[in-house]
């Protein structure tokens, strides 16, 4: 595959769909002869390896790669776009668009997360200044671009580290933090349960529509009480 024509690429990951903890950017710069290098040590998609596999290639990344980027953006910091007005894609676009410009690199390798690649594309390039870089978009490049799964493992480790500390915090293995995890659902509706209208934790992303299902079946249930109490 060829890459950047001045022998740099930058290549993205982002992991989004948590309901706990940050939002993670990340990107990694590479020589195109060091491509080699990743595929050889059985770097790939950061869904098809065990944690133990990605905290080892996470190592051997950080030695070949020549940058590494992550921006982490935290849930109040989120919370605070989405009530701007600002959706997830295009808080998506705006930190990628800070870590092109960042670097220098001349070509661009990004995973697009929406259905509609083109579209993505004209939205980063809205944010970006380096308008020199060229942006490769497309679906499931971290299943295809050896460099672009080097930056889904990043993303993966680092956001698998920031949720371990909340863990430690609370006292509490809540699972992985997305939706599709029942401890994480369980650990939510208690903590919502249990918040009796007050602001719940700062690592709980208030503005998705998971937590504010919760709030409003809560609220419910506290309103029936209330009555039938009467």
């Amino acid at each position: 595959m060829k890459l950047g024509v001045d022998n740099k690429s930058l290549d993205f990951c982002l992991l989004k769909g948590a309901v706990l903890g940050p939002l993670l950017v990340a990107g990694v710069t590479i020589d195109t002869k060091s491509e080699k290098k990743l595929k050889a040590l059985g770097v790939k998609d950061s869904k098809e390896l065990t944690p133990k596999k990605r905290e080892e290639l996470y190592k051997h990344i950080e030695k070949i790669a020549k940058d590494i980027f992550v921006l982490k953006v935290a849930p109040c910091r989120i919370d605070t776009y989405r009530n701007m007005g600002i959706n997830l894609d295009k808080i998506e676009a705006m930190k990628m668009a800070e870590i092109i410009d960042f670097n220098s690199s001349s070509r661009v390798y990004i995973d697009s997360l929406t259905h509609n690649p083109p579209r993505f594309k004209k939205v980063i390039e809205k944010f970006v200044k380096n308008k020199n870089a060229e942006l490769i978009v497309d679906n499931y490049m971290d299943e295809s671009v050896t460099v672009v799964s080097a930056a889904s493992i990043i993303a993966k480790v680092e956001r698998d580290r920031e949720i371990e500390e909340i863990k430690k915090t609370v006292g509490v293995n809540f699972g992985v933090g997305y939706p599709h995890d029942p401890r994480t659902i369980q650990f939510m509706e208690k903590i919502v349960s249990e918040s009796k209208g007050k602001d719940l934790p700062d690592y709980i992303r208030k503005s998705w529509v998971t937590t504010e299902m919760m709030q409003e079946r809560n609220w419910q249930k506290k309103i029936m009480e209330f009555v039938f109490r009467k």
